[in-house]
């Protein structure tokens, strides 16, 4: 199975770089599955019922959130009736949507796509991420009732990232971090065959601060004053980060995993197709 992951999308310049591209690394690579962060898409604050569906008419399959889930209000009642859109497992039960979804290919594979929030220096005090996927996954084995299990693990530290990837290493196809809107060099196959990124980076404007204009935060970090605007996103050209993961069909562990990055001001990488 092809699994492909495009990072948080930041603003205007995040979702222009999604129409740019994405129908093109589609025709390429042929992935199975497109699932698309969008925790900043609505002008760097969550996202709306139109950005999921311009996503969906993208191609997504599934679309992942983060910290500014609730940003846009409009979604504390869309999500409840979008199965395919999640907010992190380990809110609450009573918070709307849910924080995974079974995905089923036309050839009739499954994947489990999980949602999780990280804790350290996050804003929201949620559930432990850790004993969230393991109530999660005790209904779920890796190549029996599911050919695949991804988690979009959004978090700061790469310290609580790595420390995931490696609790779930053999449970789950990937873990990839998102939220910290850089994309880290550390594709890789842990020893049980989960593959794992830090961070699959931001789709956005890099000629910014992770995605918002540049101006406010050095005001805010030279002066220490808030300023008198809120921050919103740069509008210069957007680049597009993700990751492909290629998994084995009958274990459900990965075989490849490799960036992508395609844009202006970053250096461009992209998977040799074999």
């Amino acid at each position: 199975m092809k699994i492909l992951f495009i990072g948080d999308i930041a603003g205007k310049a995040g979702r222009d770089a999604l129409d740019n591209y994405i129908p093109t690394l589609r025709e390429e690579y042929k992935p199975d599955i497109l699932i698309i962060d969008g925790d900043n898409a609505a002008n760097g604050y969550g996202i709306t019922e139109k950005i999921c569906k311009e996503f969906y008419a993208l191609g997504a399959d599934c679309i992942t959130t983060g910290n500014h889930v609730w940003d846009q209000r409009e979604i504390l009642s869309y999500i409840t009736r979008d199965p395919s859109l999640l907010r992190a497992a380990n809110y609450p039960e009573t918070a709307p949507g849910q924080g995974a979804c079974i995905k089923t290919l036309p050839t009739g594979q499954k994947i489990l796509i999980i949602h999780l929030m990280g804790r350290i220096y996050m804003p929201d005090p949620l559930d432990c991420p850790f004993q969230t996927v393991d109530k999660i996954l005790k209904n779920y084995q890796l190549g029996a009732n599911v050919n695949a299990i991804f988690v979009d693990f959004h978090a700061e530290t790469g310290s609580e990232k790595m420390c995931m990837a490696h609790y779930l290493d053999g449970r789950v196809s990937a873990v990839v971090g998102t939220h910290t809107h850089i994309p880290t060099a550390d594709c890789q196959i842990l020893p049980n065959g989960t593959g794992y990124q830090t961070d699959a980076g931001m789709t956005g404007c890099y000629d910014s601060s992770i995605g918002m204009d540049k101006e406010i935060p050095i005001h805010r970090f030279t002066r220490k004053t808030p300023g008198k605007q809120r921050m919103f996103p740069a509008k210069g050209e957007g680049t597009l980060c993700g990751t492909l993961i290629e998994t084995d069909n009958d274990t459900g562990k990965v075989r490849k995993i490799d960036p992508i990055i395609i844009g202006k001001h970053l250096k461009n990488t992209k998977p040799i197709i074999s």
